[in-house]
């Protein structure tokens, strides 16, 4: 592309992105899975070799991904993958459609590139979303967020649905457990009950034809005893990874800030710190080869270099995209692969943990 062209495209990008922040919060996402249904953003580069990665036996161009929440009803997993994503984690879905809260329920925290959300689990349910992913042509790696509906009676029986409905079509599975939007959902991580879920889920996928792998995605709230009861039930429980974290209701980060009041879980640039210390702080629980993504305040190639470091095999991103335009992508594979090749790394794998005793005690840093 020549110079004029590299110009013209750059500033074509930044009108878009500063369009879209000038246009209420979820409005504006709207506007985004639009532009992606009608093939208005550009296709990503090719991925630099170095970026292979193999993640629960599943082959993966490069180890970064959308995070659960940006596509909860599958209607872009393709269009997010040709723009240069190496995965693709749809939902959450529920068994049946779901309305959520109450707008407005999503904030933009601008000074700290943070966003709050109360979105409650809105999605069309397992059968549109079904229906959606049976229609894709095979290819590319895409995971079902898979959640209870709020009203349910049995979230347990929810979950099992899930697995059910979605074995087939889904390259893994990820129990959610940890949304802070839906009253009672995060009581699963306590011991007992963990351990009856993972059960449930479990002894379902075995009556699947396909043993789709399953993975749990965590709450950043936890203590240290938490963090024990979940890893030794995880590790005793037969799934195959994990996902750290998903959203904080803490505000310390963001005291004093616009919308900083708002209920619901806070996600963005605010959260990195404290999901990245929770990461490591799995990974010494579960040992080094137990698959875990890292999710939560991915902004920067750095930023993504320091979850590798903490834990991470993989790595998703969601709200960092709001204010840095889907342009971010590209920065942050470019900067991944200029780190592996500068360290005289084969992978990516090469980085995993191997900051994850800082990262662990609070020592981290950009």
């Amino acid at each position: 592309m020549a110079l004029g062209d590299l110009l013209r495209h750059a500033t074509l990008q930044k009108f878009a992105r500063d369009s879209l922040l000038r246009m209420e919060a979820e409005t504006a996402h709207k506007a985004t899975l639009n532009a992606l249904k009608f093939g208005l953003v550009p296709a990503g580069a090719a991925d630099p070799a170095n970026l292979a990665t193999r993640f629960l036996g599943l082959d993966l161009s490069n180890p970064i991904g959308m995070a659960a929440g940006f596509d909860k009803n599958a209607e872009v997993p393709d269009p997010l993958m040709r723009m240069g994503l190496g995965c693709v984690e749809i939902g959450t879905v529920t068994p049946l459609p779901q309305r959520g809260n109450p707008a407005p329920r999503v904030f933009r925290l601008p000074q700290s590139m943070g966003v709050i959300n109360r979105m409650g689990f809105n999605n069309d349910g397992h059968d549109a979303v079904a229906r959606r992913l049976a229609g894709r042509a095979p290819g590319g790696v895409v995971g079902v967020n898979i959640g209870a509906n709020r009203d349910s009676a049995d979230f347990v029986a929810d979950f099992v649905k899930g697995v059910v409905a979605f074995s087939p079509l889904a390259d893994y599975l990820t129990v959610n457990v940890s949304s802070p939007n839906t009253p009672g959902l995060r009581n699963f991580q306590a011991e007992d009950a963990l351990r009856r879920l993972l059960g449930a889920v479990t002894e379902a996928r075995a009556g699947q034809g396909r043993q789709t792998p399953i993975l749990l995605k965590i709450a950043p709230d936890l203590d240290e005893p938490q963090m024990d009861d979940i890893a030794r039930i995880v590790l005793a429980s037969g799934i195959d990874g994990l996902i750290v974290s998903n959203t904080t209701i803490a505000r310390d980060a963001v005291a004093g800030q616009e919308n900083a009041t708002e209920a619901g879980g806070l996600s963005g640039r605010p959260l990195f710190a404290l999901a990245t210390r929770r990461l490591a702080q799995m990974r010494l629980r579960l040992g080094p080869d137990f698959p875990i993504i890292g999710v939560g305040g991915v902004h920067s190639a750095r930023s993504a270099i320091a979850k590798f470091e903490a834990g991470a095999n993989v790595v998703q991103l969601y709200s960092a995209l709001v204010f840095g335009g889907l342009e971010m992508i590209e920065e942050i594979k470019s900067g991944l692969s200029q780190a592996i090749a500068a360290q005289g790394l084969g992978s990516v794998s090469g980085l995993t943990g191997t900051a994850v005793a800082d990262w662990a005690e609070g020592r981290g840093a950009l």
